[in-house]
């Protein structure tokens, strides 16, 4: 997840991060509707056992640029598009003047984004108290205090902080301490010789000059060139992503009243004292050798050299919401050089960001109340009792999980908790102040109420009905101290989900989300907490090699994809999400299965279905038969398939190979599928056929798949 003061305190998730896809045509145009395919998008020239991910989306792919205010473009990003029109046409409905409503802070938040000609007639006035505070530092007792500060308001220094449960005792929340301090995405970007690297580097150290010469900070070169050195020398001590995505090596309880013998150089219970609310007994450090090189850096630099790197990144932080010479800086660097993008978005793009940021479920709740049926809910559920069904039968039948461990697989499986599309109980903004006419002053205000609001679970009781992610998010994720799966409303929508459709086409698509999540509850990490969230080892060593050996050889095959010279996908730093898309997917099929075999058994192969497993009728159908020249199996694959049509651009791709957990969209079909036996069968891949694998070399965890 990425910045906001609020997202900055929000857990770590083992989410699946979709983007949609975009077809050409209005949603859902050229969808046959009785099958749920979109013909349109497919390309029969293809031989789906070469490559599936083209058969089912080659036409899609070559009709389709990527807007030039994107970095990538598909299927997720069709349905964000979508739902942010929704979204926008119920902000902007909303009266001018209102009370001191939530309706109203809705309306006057998003109203200070589009008054572009308050914001550049202020400049950049409404940022210089702080500079001027930061510029004024002549002693390092004085760091704490100003760090806390910006803290609040989003600027993560010295440290990253998070609240979430205690991995050891998820009965109550701790704070979770991570590196941070780098300007670029990863110490990769600062260390590596990769020429994308090496060229990304004086271009970085060009823009903190520019950015810091717009905000009237002196010596902006020189500046520029101390931020580049301190943060080198902290990329020498962060950790590399594969080594944080690890739940153990990541979970260092300290007593507060040690953190500055373990991190010495900063003082650490003046920067707690000064974040206010309650101060915690301890904190959980996740890379420990880089925040002690933090706090030696905070100790042993210059304080005119911290001076510039701490005004650089309070500029870079709040210079989206000044005026335009700033936002046009951030943007060149941020999303041009980094990622390809040729535009920004339209202004109202961005101001309804900033609203979800900052009252993301008050805009939800309107978005539920006009776009999500409450029978989509029910219908969801009941492809959630399937899935888990279908769980519960391939562990329970694993021939190399011994007994035991089987046992606590089976009870781990048994607590899941869902939620679907929206919380039942909504958040409460009315401590919130926002101003029609203060767009700088609105976000200070948004992200010290969101702070204050996370930082203040502290001491207090979990609270089970919360949610990390909005109901107009196109996404879903596991969350393992919670051990549940979580679907805002906003996926639940074509060709995720089809209301109408063979059910066929559903399992592929959000059958296989739901069986990825749910597996997140089993891959590499999700797999060492038990079924109250608690994170201890439940596993037999012999059972844990086993596990290891099969994920293993899912590493070596997504490690042999490489889109682009000299840029692999990353498969232990991708592994988690791709056991997810593995095992999803081949328990969705066997989900369908029990379904099909339900409405045979009430002697109607098109039967409709609903309620428990084996019982009832809802809409959608459920059939045995061939529609619109597809077969059941095959429909569930292609249902796969278009779920994942993205195009990248090349240096966002570069970015996602380099930092992000998920494979390309490309090898989240075709990686998948050609580890299924089934897939092999349903479109008659031959040994010839160049996605074919021996069958001893498919990677097969559950059995479904």
């Amino acid at each position: 997840m990425l910045l906001s003061s609020a997202r900055v305190l929000a857990p770590a998730l083992l989410a699946l991060t979709i983007s949609p896809v975009a077809p050409a045509t209005p949603a859902g145009a050229g969808m046959e509707p009785s099958s749920g395919v979109i013909r349109a998008n497919m390309d029969p020239s293809v031989d789906p056992g070469d490559d599936f991910y083209r058969y089912v989306n080659g036409r899609w792919l070559a009709r389709t640029e990527i807007p030039a205010d994107r970095s990538n473009y598909g299927t997720f990003s069709i349905l964000h598009d979508r739902t942010r029109e929704q979204l926008r046409a119920l902000v902007e409905a909303i009266p001018a003047e209102g009370a001191d409503t939530e309706s109203a802070k809705l309306a006057a938040l998003y109203r200070s984004y589009m008054d572009l000609g308050a914001i550049e007639a202020r400049g950049i006035a409404p940022l210089q108290p702080l500079l001027d505070r930061i510029a004024g530092i002549d002693a390092r007792d004085q760091l704490p205090a100003l760090l806390a500060d910006l803290q609040r308001i989003g600027v993560e220094l010295p440290v990253g902080l998070s609240i979430y449960r205690d991995a050891r005792a998820p009965e109550r929340y701790a704070l979770y301490l991570s590196q941070s301090g780098l300007g670029l995405p990863d110490r990769a970007y600062y260390l590596s010789d990769k020429a994308r690297f090496a060229e990304l580097r004086p271009a970085y150290r060009a823009h903190v000059r520019r950015l810091l010469a717009l905000a009237g900070v002196a010596d902006a070169g020189r500046r520029a060139e101390a931020v580049m050195t301190l943060e080198r020398d902290l990329a020498d001590a962060h950790w590399t992503r594969v080594a944080s995505r690890d739940r153990e090596a990541t979970y260092n309880p300290v007593p507060l009243a040690e953190l500055g013998e373990r991190a010495p150089g900063f003082d650490w219970r003046a920067f707690f004292a000064a974040l206010g609310q309650t101060e915690p007994e301890r904190v959980i450090v996740r890379q420990p050798e880089a925040v002690a090189a933090t706090a030696r850096m905070l100790g042993e630099a210059d304080l005119d050299r911290l001076r510039g790197w701490i005004a650089y990144h309070t500029v870079a932080a709040l210079a989206p919401y000044l005026s335009s010479p700033l936002v046009d800086e951030h943007f060149a660097f941020h999303q041009a050089t980094l990622s390809g993008v040729e535009r920004q978005k339209p202004r109202w793009k961005r101001a309804l960001s900033l609203v979800e940021d900052g009252m993301g479920e008050a805009l939800g709740k309107r978005y539920v109340a006009a776009h999500f049926p409450a029978r989509q809910r029910a219908r969801v559920q009941r492809m959630v009792d399937y899935l888990t069904e279908a769980y519960r039968q391939r562990i329970a039948a694993l021939e190399w999980m011994s007994p035991d461990t089987r046992a606590e697989a089976l009870d781990k499986l048994s607590r899941f908790t869902t939620k679907i599309g929206y919380p039942d109980e909504w958040r409460d903004y009315g401590g919130l102040e926002v101003r029609a006419d203060d767009l700088y002053g609105n976000v200070l205000r948004l992200r010290r109420h969101e702070f204050a609001h996370h930082y203040g679970k502290l001491g207090h009781p979990i609270d089970e009905d919360e949610w990390f992610m909005t109901p107009q998010t196109v996404n879903a994720y596991y969350s393992p101290g919670g051990n549940e799966i979580v679907f805002p409303a906003a996926i639940l929508q074509p060709p995720f989900f089809h209301p109408d459709a063979d059910d066929a086409i559903n399992y592929g698509a959000i059958g296989g989300v739901i069986g990825h999540e749910i597996g997140h509850g089993f891959d590499d990490q999700g797999s060492r907490f038990d079924g109250t969230g608690r994170m201890r080892d439940w596993w037999t060593e012999a059972d844990r090699e086993r596990f290891e050996d099969r994920t293993g050889a899912l590493v070596a095959q997504y490690d042999a994809f490489c889109p682009l010279p000299d840029h692999c996908v990353n498969g232990a730093l991708s592994l988690g999400e791709n056991i997810g898309d593995l095992g999803g997917l081949g328990i969705a099929r066997v989900a369908h299965g029990l379904a099909l075999a339900d409405a045979a058994q009430e002697g109607d192969a098109d039967a409709l279905f609903s309620g428990e497993i084996g019982t009832g009728r809802a809409r959608g159908t459920v059939s045995n038969a061939v529609i619109d020249g597809f077969s059941p199996e095959q429909r569930f694959f292609i249902g796969w398939g278009q779920i994942w049509a993205r195009k990248y651009r090349e240096s966002e791709l570069i970015n996602r190979l380099n930092n992000g957990p998920h494979s390309p969209d490309r090898y989240r079909a075709n990686g998948v599928v050609r580890n299924i036996d089934a897939w092999y069968a349903a479109f008659d891949v031959q040994p010839d056929d160049a996605l074919y694998l021996p069958p001893d070399a498919r990677v097969s965890i559950w059995r479904g798949d």
